[in-house]
This record gives structure tokens, sequence and C-alpha cells, in this order.
């Protein structure tokens, strides 16, 4: 009785915890992603107006060569953040995960019910902030 009590305790820890991280997680790539586009695209209108101003200056180049140019640098730099941004709070979810299963089948006390339930708990939070 002792030994599914524990169980039981850990499983509700487990799902708690689960839960705080991921909603953590969320929120932190949705500030990052909102702040890096941001950042990225003041960048870029800031590199668009100068460019225009030394095209103005300067006569060589056209202008509308010039924005295509911009607008696809910008582009690149946008997806390959957000990609990063988006990445990498995944990937550090998935070690978390095989870490936590890997120290709870290690554990004597906790039974493999038990830790077939927080390695799905952990891996549907992990899909979910994907």
């Amino acid at each position: 009785v002792l030994v599914e009590a524990v169980n039981v305790v850990l499983v509700a820890v487990s799902v708690v915890v689960a839960v705080a991280v991921a909603v953590a997680v969320e929120v932190a790539v949705a500030v990052a992603v909102v702040l890096v586009s941001v950042a990225v695209l003041v960048a870029v209108v800031v590199a668009v107006v100068v460019v225009v101003a030394v095209v103005e200056v300067v006569k060589v180049v056209d202008v509308v060569v010039v924005a295509v140019v911009a607008v696809r640098v910008a582009v690149v730099v946008v997806v390959v953040t957000v990609v990063v941004v988006l990445v990498v709070p995944v990937l550090v979810v998935a070690v978390a995960v095989v870490v936590v299963v890997a120290v709870l089948v290690d554990m004597v006390l906790v039974s493999e019910v038990v830790v077939v339930v927080v390695a799905v708990e952990v891996a549907v939070v992990a899909v979910s902030v994907a």
C-alpha cells in the first residue's frame, strides 16, 4: 500500500512539473520569437533606409534591386531565427525526457507502470510544446 501511495504521489508530482515546464517553455518561446522578430524587422528597416539613402546619393544601384535583396535577407534571417528559437527548447525537453525516464528506470521503488505513465506524460508535453 505504501509503495502504491508513493507511486501515485510521484505521478501527480510529475504531471504538475511537466505542465509547469510546458507552460514555461511555451511562454519563453513565444516571447523570444516576438522579441527576435521585432529586432530583425527593425534592423531590416534601418538597413533598407540606409541603403535607399545611399542609393539616392550615389545613384548607382536600382532601389528595387536593393529592396528585393533586403527583403530576401530579412526573410532568411527571420526563418533561421524562428527555427533556432523553436527547435532548441524542444531538444532540451527531449533530453530531459530521456534523463527522467533513465533515472526512474534506475530507481528500484518505482514500478515499471509508473515509469511508462510518466514517460508518456512527458512525451505528450514535449510534443505539445513542439
